[in-house]
């Protein structure tokens, strides 16, 4: 039984592109060994684009994929959507077989439940902004004007209220995207999937959609999936990261995890250029302790304190969280494997 806490749940998934996938799940009699299926697949022709995932999405919280190119990330956000029907393994959505649903129940289930942003903005041209927005319920079957208020409501959410009139060719790649993002939402889905969205944009936009997003996800507290290559994004939005390699998920856990304790040398190489200053956060170090002075952010990034490490100050009580403080030495701990100390 799923907890209610958890809002997609899959164990042993599996997604195998080649001439015969499903020959290598006829499970009867036998326990799948995952190393060894994955070296037999390659060997007699088929790509294990997904091998063997597990693990569970809370309610609320960002969980963020993520992989070199041809990792496998992108593959494993379409199966988690049913968007690819998967070879082997359980897929639960709110505690529903999602692998057992097929034709009206799970198009209604991604129009109604889910919402999903991919790289490229797919915006209709001839469509305005507000029409683009509004495009998911007029699906849904829903009249006119309250989609348009619904598809008001999203533009002004994302800041585009005073361009709903205009098409796509007449915004920014960054308004553009904000237009994506809202239409994604109009449905006001459970569960929201984000592949690479930002990854089209220059860096300086990047930053405020990252900056948009967060703001967005304080107001609406989604459950989110989000797909990165890179990890200074990914340590930026997650609250927990899944780390992929060849199919395979490598590491799970906060990005603090990530980064302080990789599970395997290749974790280890991936996370190497990380300033750890601008990545750790005040509550990735905080422990239970008491002390005196203004209070700093658990959100905090550690390089925010650095003027008060210099002079001289050598705990700090976590605002909002009783009982619990940041020693210096822990912070410089850090600083010292920033600086290549050890």
């Amino acid at each position: 039984m799923v907890s209610e806490s958890i809002m997609l749940s899959c164990r042993a998934l599996w997604k195998v592109f080649g001439p015969r996938p499903g020959y290598y799940f006829d499970t009867s009699g036998y326990r799948i060994d995952p190393e060894a299926l994955v070296t037999r697949l390659r060997q007699e022709g088929h790509i294990p684009a997904v091998a063997d995932a597990t693990f569970d999405v809370r309610k609320g919280e960002i969980f963020v994929i993520m992989g070199l190119s041809g990792s496998g990330k992108s593959t494993l956000v379409r199966c988690l959507s049913r968007l690819l029907d998967i070879e082997h393994g359980v897929l639960e959505f709110e505690g529903r077989d999602l692998s057992r649903v097929s034709g009206r129940e799970l198009t209604e289930i991604r129009r109604r439940k889910m919402g999903m942003v991919f790289q490229s903005f797919g915006l209709m041209p001839h469509l305005t902004a507000l029409e683009n927005v509004a495009l998911p319920l007029k699906l849904q079957g829903m009249a006119r004007a309250p989609r348009e208020a619904r598809a008001r409501k999203m533009l002004e959410l994302v800041e585009l209220a005073s361009r709903e009139d205009a098409l796509p060719a007449q915004l920014s790649g960054g308004q553009q995207q904000r237009v994506g993002i809202a239409r994604s939402l109009a449905p006001d889905p459970e569960l929201w999937f984000l592949d690479e969205p930002f990854s089209a944009l220059d860096p300086l936009i990047r930053r405020q959609m990252q900056d948009e997003f967060l703001r967005l996800q304080r107001q609406l507290k989604k459950t989110i999936i989000f797909i990165t290559h890179d990890i200074m994004e990914a340590c930026r939005l997650a609250d927990r990261i899944a780390l992929m390699q060849g199919g395979r998920i490598i590491q799970i856990g906060t990005p603090a995890d990530i980064l302080l304790k990789p599970a395997d040398d290749y974790v280890a190489s991936f996370t190497a250029e990380v300033a750890l200053s601008r990545a750790i956060r005040v509550r990735d170090l905080a422990q239970p302790g008491a002390a005196e002075g203004p209070p700093v952010a658990p959100e905090a990034l550690l390089e925010t304190l650095l003027a008060d490490l210099a002079s001289g100050r050598q705990r700090f009580p976590v605002q909002g969280q009783p009982g619990q403080v940041l020693e210096a030495d822990a912070v410089l701990a850090v600083l010292r494997r920033d600086a290549g100390g050890g």
